[in-house]
């Protein structure tokens, strides 16, 4: 930001040489530039309340009105003294009981782990007062049971194959049982590995290379990497399930869109390229993550394709959705989260204004929360909504009319920005008035991309374009899974086995949605799974 330059006025004895004309020029031009000097401080202000809010404040957008917070440099004393809230009280007997003394307090099999997952290893801890006692001198009555969470330095197992060779008598012939094969060709992983490093690695954030880390020190001695391949060659085998679930979302009535950045591939300069996942979200809950190497308006149509007259397409701001939408006639929805976040980055600037705005909105979503609670849908939903958000929307855009009408703002000021935008967008935030099926915000779609983001803390970047096309494939399928309730290595470790003996022509019915209805009840298991049993 440029520095304003300061204007001297003349004193007495410059005055009469000048003459009153110049006086007045000179005084008109300190007045333009304390009028300059005072935007500026205004904007250097709204910086730093914006900074202080990113580094004290709360990270939530949740309205929270006469909410107090510390700022830098506010001393405790300061806030005024809250009232302590009413503590919960409750009736004792008269008496005191000394509480007992053990070791191992006693607990349930069922209290902190699943029995159908965990494995148990049971020690059976002797009586000292049968120690030396013949068994026919003492009676088990009665056993407590107590358990202990435990860890090895390493899980890894490896199966070993044992296979005779048989030589018949009858015949003088050799035999010998073929060997397993496995979902990659050639490659000594199991499907439970190849699983559990797709889960950990995109599920779990853990590197490859921290991977390879925690397999040497179990003391597998493995390249990374032979990883990698294992990665790619597991993603190629989803491709097909990824492809038929895309085509599932394409075909409902509301479909969600955003994009989201991914550094993917060498731009020069030690630098990496930026490139965009473009996640899509169908109302069956079922999302995809295409990759593209930018955020051009064309990817939208690359996705998207020829969209069906009734779709619904629901969005933030960005314009390229809009112009999609009017290119192709479908409706176009946005996103109130979206409105109500620009409301909210301008509260340092326009404290009062912008709060009156968060309160409109928040009136919104609490017509929305007494929805989900009551658990209405299509028609009732929808009278629901025109009952009582409809008010509030029609009062909401007045209000921002009348903001407007006054003109006191500059345009370059955020509450005008803010106003501008809904305003702007008024038809597309109205839409979920009339179709019970549309969400009033695209919160689901970021709840849905948020490993991607969680990704790029912990992996940092993707090597290569086509690596971050693998990204999107399995976390299609994993954050699918977690949408659908499916346990994602169960689901991988079948699917993984299926995908090659399944018919093409009903490769959908492999996607987590289909695959929970048909094959869940009997999924295919490891044969790491069959010895463990």
């Amino acid at each position: 930001m440029s520095a304003v330059p300061s204007i001297p006025l003349p004193d007495a004895t410059e005055v009469a040489a000048l003459g009153p004309e110049r006086v007045v020029q000179i005084m008109r031009m300190q007045a333009m530039a304390m009028d300059a000097l005072k935007l500026q401080v205004a904007e250097l202000q709204r910086q730093l309340d914006w900074f202080k809010r990113q580094i004290f404040g709360t990270k939530s957008e949740r309205f929270v009105p006469d909410a107090q917070q510390l700022y830098l440099g506010q001393v405790l004393d300061e806030m005024p003294p809250q009232a302590a809230s009413p503590q919960p009280e409750q009736t004792v007997p008269a008496h005191k009981r000394r509480k007992a003394q053990n070791d191992f307090a006693e607990d349930h099999a069922g209290a902190f782990f699943d029995a159908a997952k965990v494995p148990v290893e049971t020690i059976t801890l002797p009586s000292l007062e049968a120690q030396g006692l013949a068994p026919e001198q003492y009676e088990v009555i009665g056993e407590k049971i107590s358990h202990r969470l435990a860890q090895r330095p390493g899980s890894y197992v490896v199966l070993k194959y044992v296979r005779p060779i048989i030589k018949r008598l009858d015949t003088q012939t050799l035999h010998c049982a073929p060997a397993p094969t496995g979902v990659l060709e050639g490659s000594r992983a199991d499907v439970s590995f190849i699983a559990g490093v797709l889960v950990d690695k995109f599920r779990w954030h853990l590197p490859l290379y921290r991977q390879h880390q925690r397999l040497l020190d179990a003391g597998l001695t493995l390249s990374r990497p032979w990883l990698t391949q294992l990665v790619q060659q597991a993603a190629r085998l989803l491709t097909p399930i990824v492809d038929a679930q895309l085509a599932s979302i394409l075909a409902g009535h509301v479909i969600t869109m955003d994009e989201t950045p991914i550094k993917a591939g060498q731009a020069g300069g030690g630098k990496m390229k930026a490139t965009y996942f473009w996640p899509v979200y169908g109302d069956r809950d079922e999302v995809c993550f295409p990759h593209f190497t930018s955020r051009r308006a064309e990817h939208v149509q690359q996705v998207l394709g020829c969209a069906r007259p009734g779709v619904v397409l629901l969005s933030d701001g960005y314009a390229a959705y809009a112009r999609y939408a009017s290119k192709t006639g479908i409706t176009h929805a946005q996103c109130w989260a979206h409105a109500r976040r620009t409301f909210f980055e301008a509260q340092g600037a326009e404290p009062q204004a912008a709060g009156e705005a968060l309160r409109h909105i928040g009136a919104l979503y609490g017509v929305e929360e007494d929805i989900r609670t009551a658990k209405l849908a299509g028609q009732a939903k929808q009278q629901h909504r025109l009952t009582h958000s409809k008010p509030q929307v029609e009062a909401f855009f007045a209000w921002v009319d009348q903001q407007l009408a006054q003109q006191g703002l500059l345009p370059s000021n955020p509450l005008t920005r803010a106003l501008a935008y809904v305003r702007e967008r008024r038809a597309a935030l109205e839409v979920f008035l009339d179709d019970p099926a549309v969400p009033i915000d695209t919160n689901h779609i970021e709840r849905a991309l948020r490993p991607i983001p969680m990704g790029r803390r912990n992996w940092l970047f993707c090597w290569t374009e086509v690596g971050a096309q693998h990204v999107g494939i399995v976390q299609s399928l994993i954050a699918t899974c977690l949408l659908q309730g499916v346990d994602p290595t169960t689901y991988l470790v079948d699917v993984l086995q299926r995908v090659g003996q399944h018919p093409a022509s009903n490769v959908a019915a492999l996607t987590p949605r289909l695959w929970k209805l048909h094959f869940a009840d009997q999924p295919l298991r490891s044969d790491l799974h069959k010895t463990a049993v």
